[in-house]
């Protein structure tokens, strides 16, 4: 009897543990890969039947999922998302996740390791579980600012940052649009929003423009040369160099030259400051062409180029290409050709310039927060790369403060906040006089509080070249602290 009950209980012991083990594959290894199959429609509901956690701007939600009186029980609403679409993404039962919406979905969704204990409580109570809180880095009052300087009608992007922390302080672009269109339940009616926005000429809802769309930086790209050529030891801001109105690329019958009616025609020798200010292009091709491509390169790898980060929405890689001849590279020198660039990179740029030559990694994401407020994640200031030496940031400086002092961007000359910057214009094609209009900068220029970056794409030039320099003067007015 005895080794009956014995037997018995091994038994009972056994199948015990073999259900622990069952359970703890089921919601520990295999979790994903079950709550990921496309045959998972339970899944699928649950997800979008729960409350999912918000994400906030000064701790006011921009996205947040509120109750509903259909199948899944809750509805996620955007608040003012024209203004933020390009940073929260959408949330949708057709179209899946983008944006924030999409790189921080653990956390909102409460399936991040650091909710385990919260997931365990809510197997054993039964009370649903919330997704956590993702807290921005961004401004709301400089968010709107920098969204305003973006005119209706315009393909254009904004960023502002802080130099010394690499905190993204506003991010914006147009055309934007209204995400709570793709966030119904409803699949006919968001596959009817999807085509009408779609629709829309220079939009995609699937894309955050200023860390995803790449176009030539034209004369921004200065920016690079000039820090090589302090760094080579061959130049510096005095040394006077030859400004020819044109040049034959070498080994061809091309010529490159400077902007037609442009004061670099004035003279045929002036300082590297002096070209700098006007954008003279042909001093800046045959440096580069005396300096090599390698070096060039460099520089630009230095400042962020050809490689992609997370912040965490990915952030297209910037493009200096290699293996360039003579030619190649004095065009590419001039931000033309086949160099690309994001708003988010040009603006990493200026603001390593502004942070003495340091070059912090750029942040979206401040906190995260359970929903009983315990703090799971918060973001600290991270080096991403030693641009270039202080000394040569403040050589920079003083050059950049001259492009707004008498140069190419006289129109952001301030009488109340010292600005340093840099304009560009690229040709895009020879089938339209259309160009990308360009302007990076950053002030206090003696102790830089924010960096700025305005891009529009596909403009004409006299609206463009208007609009960069007014815009960056109103926008460094409205948000530096005087």
């Amino acid at each position: 009897m005895n080794q009956a009950i014995r037997n018995t209980w091994v038994v009972v012991v056994a199948m015990f543990m073999v259900l622990v083990a069952a359970i703890s594959i089921i919601q520990v290894v295999a979790a994903d890969a079950l709550k990921n199959n496309d045959f998972n429609s339970r899944q699928l509901y649950q997800e979008f039947g729960s409350a999912r956690g918000p994400i906030l701007v000064d701790g006011t939600a921009i996205a947040e999922s509120v109750e509903s009186n259909d199948d899944f029980n809750y509805q996620r609403v955007y608040h003012q998302p024209e203004l933020y679409s390009g940073l929260t993404g959408f949330y949708s039962l057709s179209y899946g996740a983008t944006g924030l919406e999409d790189k921080m979905n653990r956390y909102l969704a409460g399936t991040s390791d650091g909710q385990f204990v919260d997931r365990i409580v809510e197997l054993f109570s039964g009370t649903p579980m919330e997704g956590a809180q993702v807290e921005l880095t961004i401004d709301p009052r400089m968010q709107q600012v920098a969204y305003d300087a973006l005119p209706e009608g315009t393909t254009a992007s904004a960023v502002i940052t802080d130099p010394k922390t690499g905190d993204i302080l506003a991010m914006a672009s147009k055309p934007s649009y209204d995400t709570n269109l793709l966030a119904v339940h409803s699949g006919a009616k968001a596959a009817q929003n999807m085509e009408e926005l779609q629709s829309v000429p220079g939009l995609s809802p699937y894309v955050n423009r200023p860390t995803a769309s790449l176009a030539a930086p034209g004369s921004t790209f200065k920016l690079i040369d000039t820090v090589a050529m302090l760094e080579s030891g061959q130049f510096e801001p005095d040394t006077t160099v030859d400004v020819p109105d044109k040049i034959t690329l070498p080994n061809s019958s091309t010529q490159l030259g400077n902007f037609g009616g442009g004061i670099c025609g004035r003279f045929d020798r002036a300082t590297l400051a002096e070209v700098f200010a006007q954008s003279c292009n042909t001093p800046f091709a045959n440096a580069a062409m005396q300096l090599g491509q390698d070096r060039i390169r460099t520089t630009a790898e230095n400042f962020g180029f050809n490689e992609s980060i997370d912040i965490p929405l990915t952030v297209s890689a910037s493009q200096f290409p290699g293996d360039l001849d003579d030619a190649a590279l004095a065009q590419s020198a001039l931000g033309q050709r086949d160099v690309k660039a994001t708003a988010l990179q040009m603006n990493m740029v200026a603001a390593a310039i502004a942070n003495d030559g340091t070059l912090m990694k750029p942040q979206l994401i401040d906190s995260i927060r359970g929903s009983d407020l315990t703090l799971l994640e918060e973001t600290e200031p991270e080096v991403f790369k030693r641009s270039t030496t202080p000394e040569v940031a403040e050589q920079m400086t003083q050059m950049m403060r001259g492009v707004v002092d008498g140069g190419t961007a006289y129109r952001a000359e301030s009488g109340t906040v010292d600005i340093a910057a840099k304009t560009g214009t690229a040709q895009i094609s020879a089938e339209t006089d259309n160009v990308h209009s360009w302007i990076t900068g950053f002030a206090p220029a003696d102790d830089p509080q924010v960096a700025v970056t305005l891009v529009y794409q596909n403009i004409d030039f006299d609206t463009g070249s208007a609009l960069t320099s007014t815009n960056l003067k109103k926008i460094m007015e409205a948000v530096v602290t005087q």
